[in-house]
């Protein structure tokens, strides 16, 4: 039996951005699990991100068309 992995990442937006009625600012971080390693959390769409932005915030991702460069990503443990 192998152990479930997951991994986390830090997820902090590099300035103030308004768009389409959506503000985002750098003082909205989440953090997100990822079920493998991946340095990318962008690589499948960003969904994990999007769904937690939109839990914690009310923030709609995609309705604000962010993009990766508008946010750091740090590795968590």
């Amino acid at each position: 039996m192998t152990a479930k992995v997951e991994h986390g990442l830090r997820i902090t937006p590099k300035r103030i951005i308004r768009v389409n009625g959506q503000v985002l600012t750098p003082d909205m971080v989440v953090t997100v699990t990822t079920k493998m390693q991946v340095s990318d959390p962008f690589y499948n769409g960003a969904v994990e991100i999007q769904e937690m932005y939109m839990r914690i915030y009310g923030f709609d991702y995609k309705k604000a068309g962010c993009r990766k460069d508008y946010f750091t990503v740090e590795a968590l443990g």
